[in-house]
């Protein structure tokens, strides 16, 4: 099983490249086809299959099968989870002081 900080890494890793920022804008308006992001973003099926995993691992993205072309969409579930990892580690608690410099 993942650690906290190793699937909170996984969802950042899906937020830092060109191309899954792109897939995620184009599956905003729901569920695509791979053939259709493979003609939108004009990159190579393998690619998109890197991409596509790195999302999908990160639990912001799910795909299901229909004949030999997957269709993918973005899962409320993780996009949720993602939007609170973000969350937690922004928010600042004022309580606590490193005891440094007083």
């Amino acid at each position: 099983m993942a650690s906290t900080y190793e699937m909170n890494a996984r969802i950042f890793k899906a937020f830092c490249d060109e191309n899954r920022l792109r897939i995620l804008e184009l599956l905003r308006s729901g569920e695509k086809c791979a053939c259709k992001l493979l003609e939108d973003l004009n990159i190579q099926q393998s690619t998109l299959s890197h991409h596509m995993k790195i999302l999908c691992d990160a639990g912001v993205v799910t795909g299901r099968k229909e004949g030999k072309w997957t269709h993918y969409s973005i899962d409320p579930e993780g996009s949720e989870q993602a939007q609170e990892v973000l969350r937690q580690i922004l928010t600042v608690n004022g309580n606590e002081q490193d005891g440094c410099c007083k």
